[in-house]
């Protein structure tokens, strides 16, 4: 007798999505808080705003994704980092406008659905909101089979956040003669990643698992280093009047970022020789043959965030970040 074709022959498990769902609502309640109604598995998501302290409050949103640095994850196998990288990416970018994070959703996109894997992903997603005083409150898992290669995804993330609209920091305050303060990065972040996995896989054969004498660690556990979430500086400096913008330095570099929130009339001078760029960056541009400019467009060089601040009470701005355990550096200035 012939057997009655189902869905899981064509590659989808209805019974592993289910269970996968329990498996994201246990990990997405430990970033819940009182403003999340409802758990994880209805057909929408449930938050209750709070607007105490705020005469206009403005929403404020981002999308955005992990791009190739997933491929480093397939290599290495290791999975629990790129969630992590996802909301600290997102809470980076809203923060730039003076907005608090709220709540973050999730877009996850398998060849098929792993329970281990998944719940690895998950754990990263949980930890980033966690960290960002985010709740993870809902997102869509989906199983695609002959759309991504065997044992790949991919991964977006949707944050929302709040600012009362006298306090967006939009880049209009700021003028001739302010000083742009940066924060180190602790690595590539997630920008770059195409180009880099070309320099030491293809052209030069390095494996993942290769230890690398001038990082100190493997090459794998270099380009897997989180990205850095800016959120506890940018709280310290949020609400002084001498903050005139900021920026997170992504794919586009230092200039490419800044430039955006500058009014016309206005550019920047960057002191290049003012930080010393991190090793895995010179090793790129060593190896890769890349030169100064192709680096100063593509990477952050070692300088993640940039406050762009009053002259006048640089010291003070220093001072602040200094006592939150950051450590700026004066890197230029508008002109």
């Amino acid at each position: 007798m012939k057997k009655d074709l189902t869905y899981k022959d064509a590659g989808i498990d209805i019974d592993a999505g289910e269970q996968s769902v329990k498996t994201i609502s246990r990990l997405a309640k430990l970033t819940f808080n009182e403003n999340v109604l409802k758990d994880i598995g209805l057909f929408g998501s449930f938050y209750r705003l709070n607007m105490v302290g705020m005469s206009n409050p403005v929403l404020v949103s981002s999308v955005d994704g992990v791009g190739t640095k997933l491929k480093i994850a397939f290599m290495t196998g290791v999975h629990h980092t790129v969630g992590e990288d996802l909301v600290n990416h997102c809470v980076n970018d809203i923060m730039t406008s003076g907005a608090n994070p709220l709540f973050f959703l999730d877009y996850l996109a398998l060849s098929k659905l792993e329970p281990q894997i998944l719940e690895k992903i998950i754990e990263g997603l949980a930890k980033g909101c966690r960290n960002n005083d985010c709740a993870l409150i809902g997102g869509e898992t989906a199983e695609m089979p002959d759309f991504y290669q065997e044992g790949e995804y991919d991964i977006s993330g949707t944050i929302v956040g709040i600012v009362d609209s006298e306090k967006i920091v939009d880049g209009s305050k700021i003028n001739r003669g302010d000083l742009l303060l940066g924060l180190p990065s602790n690595g590539l972040h997630t920008n770059g990643y195409s180009l880099v996995r070309k320099i030491f896989f293809k052209l030069n054969r390095f494996n993942v698992d290769d230890y690398v004498e001038e990082l100190s660690c493997t090459l794998g556990e270099e380009l897997l280093k989180v990205h850095r979430s800016y959120r506890e500086a940018v709280l310290a400096l949020n609400d002084q009047p001498f903050l005139h913008g900021m920026s997170h330095i992504t794919g586009g570099g230092i200039e490419g970022n800044t430039n955006r929130v500058l009014p016309q009339q206005t550019q920047l001078k960057i002191d290049w020789t003012s930080w010393e760029p991190l090793e895995i960056f010179q090793l790129i541009k060593q190896i890769g043959q890349v030169a100064e400019k192709e680096m100063r467009r593509v990477f952050n060089l070692g300088i993640g965030f940039v406050f762009i601040v009053d002259k006048k009470f640089v010291d003070k701005a220093i001072e602040i970040l200094k006592i939150k355990n950051q450590k700026p550096i004066i890197i230029g200035e508008v002109i």
